[in-house]
């Protein structure tokens, strides 16, 4: 696994969901299932500390993780971050 921060192109269906990417000038297609991968929402920050016993703390798509192969047969598995505001995704980690 590396860790990256990286400005990458995704191209997704309607619903939002990734089908290709472009990582330093290769094309990779989806080739499984991408998986969201949630976090805590920005505007839930308790103060302290907290002891949840029912439900679960608020959760919003922290991104999208993925395999990607490119055309020639190189595959990694991705995580990507959209940034809405800015309308711009970030490579997050890949994963060899």
């Amino acid at each position: 696994m590396t860790d990256i921060d990286e400005s990458v192109a995704v191209w997704t269906t309607d619903e939002g969901v990734p089908t290709r990417l472009v990582w330093r000038a290769t094309r990779y297609r989806v080739t499984d299932t991408p998986t969201v991968w949630a976090e805590i929402c920005t505007w839930w920050r308790p103060f302290g500390e907290h002891r949840y016993g029912i439900g679960s703390l608020p959760r919003e798509i922290g991104g999208w993780r993925f395999q990607g192969t490119s055309d020639t047969g190189d595959a990694h598995v991705f995580d990507v971050r959209h940034d809405p505001g800015e309308r711009t995704w970030r490579l997050v980690r890949v994963f060899d």
